[in-house]
């Protein structure tokens, strides 16, 4: 949850909610909106971030998220609230959230209490218990470190409506000033619920038997990781190595500012974790996702396990420019979900991420181009019988033995402007590069070439690239590497073309697919 401090009283968040329901009913969702995306989620209208509160329960996908529901830039925050049954189309419902006297809603997490652990339920009526952290602007305008902390709310209807615990908070805060985003889950092993808190620039792990009273166990990340800005939103869970029976342990924590490209971004380490402390693989930073608009990501609690999937969302912005992006009635856009794995790839951990199989939902038109050479700048937009967002692609270089200089994708319009996704053969680079992709100027941050480290396998360059009205998502060599981006041509891109400098290369797979 970003860090913002508004010098507003707790006295004024009441005042705010009667204005609610008029902006609400003046700003319906309309895909005619300049920028609103196909596929990806947005708010109905207003400000939103982080995904929060990721929960599976009675065949209902629950996504809450930070909300402001009287701006278009970041506020008092609340929880927004969703619904779906397949990941990809959504319902929005009424706000599950309200700050009060204790703070703003900041993020959290959410689970089923199946076996009733906390009392707040019966076993035929599991309780939904949402777990947060409060924000409390007095006690940060008074300069005390300790005005965040972390408090609970339940549904016992299947999440429509939510009770906040009468006894909140339920962690006080140790005296560490960033002291936030907490996830919980159910450790299958040790038969306990665990908690890891962003503070500071580490994470903290507290367990419980009852949701209801927690006990610290072990801090972790002080001297491991990047370093360059606060922790947050982290998230802990077990995933098996290759699909097999060897099991690991993988946290996810944000950072911002500190990202490998400049601002927000996620990190990732791999290990073992007793219940009580985790132990790290290697020391090696590892990114989930290299672009600059992939942030405070998080995963599904409680999705079956005849299912077996790790689910993740991350918030499609970046703290550099994320209140100044170019759109009208609402602000920000989540990921499309992606399925986690776990692979050993040349004796490291790494994750995998694809998008959940729940986009062929989505397909309409597709088209495979016979495989080609590509010398200098081919344009084929009119082997392409559809519009080219929203579209999925899957493309495949093959390099040969020579090493071409740069070579790639160009997306482009009657203005001149474009964006181009491509490989940098001399640096090793996977690259997205937005500097001309239409409006830029409402940031210095937001002008660049966003790059990740990749090295070719067998001589092929293999991408699966999503393509909505105002975002890109990258995912290459098998998935390891993301590159995730948003963008805001002043027309949509029409025109599509290959090129590669220096040298010659052959597409071997190209097939694209309209979603609608």
């Amino acid at each position: 949850m970003k860090k913002f401090i508004i010098s507003l009283s707790i006295l004024l968040i009441g005042s705010t909610f009667c204005m609610y329901a008029q902006s609400n009913k003046q700003n319906k969702v309309t895909t005619t909106e300049t920028y609103r995306p196909v596929y990806h989620f947005t708010p109905d209208s207003m400000w939103m971030n982080d995904p929060n509160g990721l929960v599976y329960y009675k065949g209902v996908y629950h996504l809450f998220y930070q909300y402001y529901p009287h701006a278009t830039v970041w506020g008092p925050m609340h929880w927004g609230h969703a619904t779906s049954h397949d990941l990809v189309h959504w319902k929005h419902l009424p706000i599950a959230l309200y700050p009060d006297s204790l703070g703003y809603i900041f993020s959290g997490s959410a689970v089923v209490d199946y076996n009733n652990t906390s009392g707040l339920g019966t076993k035929n009526n599991p309780p939904l218990v949402a777990i947060f952290a409060y924000d409390n602007p007095v006690l940060a305008n008074s300069g005390s470190n300790k005005f965040q902390y972390i408090g609970m709310a339940y549904s016992l209807d299947n999440g429509k409506t939510w009770t906040k615990y009468a006894k909140n908070p339920i962690v006080h805060n140790p005296g560490v000033r960033d002291f936030r985003d907490s996830k919980v889950i159910w450790d299958t092993q040790i038969h306990q619920w665990i908690m890891t808190i962003a503070a500071g620039d580490e994470v903290q792990f507290y367990a419980s038997s009852n949701l209801l009273h927690w006990t610290f166990q072990s801090g972790f990340g002080k001297s491991i990781g990047a370093h360059g800005g606060v922790w947050e939103c982290p998230d802990l869970f077990p995933l098996k190595v290759n699909g097999g029976k060897q099991t690991k342990w993988v946290l996810l924590v944000s950072i911002n500012p500190g990202g490998p490209n400049g601002g927000s971004a996620t990190q990732y380490f791999v290990g073992n974790f007793n219940g009580h402390q985790f132990t790290p693989s290697d020391t090696q930073t590892r990114w989930i996702d290299y672009g600059k608009d992939d942030y405070a990501g998080v995963t599904w609690s409680d999705i079956p396990v005849k299912d077996g999937r790790r689910i993740f969302l991350g918030w499609m912005s970046n703290w550099q420019y994320g209140t100044q992006v170019p759109t009208v009635k609402w602000r920000s856009a989540m990921t499309f979900p992606r399925t986690l794995s776990l692979v050993k790839d040349n004796g490291s951990y790494v994750l995998e991420s694809r998008p959940i199989r729940e986009i062929a939902k989505l397909h309409a038109k597709s088209v495979t181009i016979k495989p080609l050479q590509i010398t200098g700048m081919k344009n084929i937009t009119t082997s392409v019988p559809f519009a080219l967002s929203p579209m999925e692609m899957n493309i495949t270089f093959h390099v040969g033995t020579k090493t071409e200089n740069r070579f790639g994708i160009q997306l482009s319009n009657d203005m001149n402007e474009k964006l181009i996704v491509g490989y940098d053969a001399v640096k090793k680079q996977l690259f997205v590069d937005r500097r001309k992709s239409g409006i830029v100027s409402f940031s210095p941050d937001f002008p660049a070439i966003v790059t990740a480290p990749c090295v070719l396998k067998n001589h092929q360059l293999k991408l699966h690239i999503l393509i909505d009205a105002a975002s890109i998502e990258v995912f290459a060599q098998n998935r390891t590497t993301v590159l995730t981006d948003i963008f805001f041509p002043t027309k949509p891109y029409n025109q599509l073309s290959l090129f590669v400098k220096n040298s010659t290369i052959s597409v071997n797979h190209f097939q694209m697919w309209q979603l609608q």
